[in-house]
């Protein structure tokens, strides 16, 4: 999964032509690094219908507080530029596959 960063947000994110998945996490987030891999494993499956990239909101302080980001890990999918879905706290690979269906 690539890393986008304030600067390339709306360029990766806002302007994509497939739904994208922000996957906003902290190093100090232990669920951050628990939903990790299961994202890994998503994009792996999915990417060809659903870009998954993560945002480092201690190195990245200005799109999450554009999306009041308060509480982490938060993932948010875009599409057409707008967010299409709110997904809050670590899940299960099931859960988030029921969460993203409707992108995959």
């Amino acid at each position: 999964m690539k890393a986008v960063t304030d600067a390339d947000f709306d360029t990766e994110v806002l302007k994509s032509d497939k739904p994208v998945l922000v996957d906003f996490w902290a190093e100090w987030c232990a669920p951050c690094r628990m939903v990790a891999p299961v994202l890994e494993e998503i994009s792996a499956e999915h990417g060809d219908k659903l870009e998954i990239v993560k945002m480092d909101i201690d190195k990245n302080p200005n799109v999450p507080q554009r999306y009041d980001i308060v509480s982490i890990p938060a993932m948010f999918v875009f599409k057409d530029g707008q967010v299409a879905r709110q997904i809050i706290g670590a899940k299960p690979k099931s859960a988030l596959l029921r969460d993203l269906a409707e992108f995959i």
